[in-house]
């Protein structure tokens, strides 16, 4: 497709709000999974530390 200008090329032939919705509901979707790929490294980094230090504790007891 050519556009003859920037607004053209905003308004997508009419499909705009199809368009760029799209976008906008793919990046959201990305910076949600980001986020959440984050919150859960964290977590299992927590409980593998909680995990190391209990086993630690069960070899000094015997």
């Amino acid at each position: 497709m050519n556009w003859e200008s920037w607004s053209d090329f905003f308004a997508m032939g009419g499909y705009a709000l199809y368009v760029w919705g799209s976008f906008i509901v793919v990046f959201g979707l990305l910076f949600v999974e980001v986020i959440a790929l984050r919150a859960r490294r964290k977590s299992i980094l927590q409980q593998h530390r909680r995990w190391v230090r209990n086993a630690g504790r069960e070899g000094n007891e015997n």
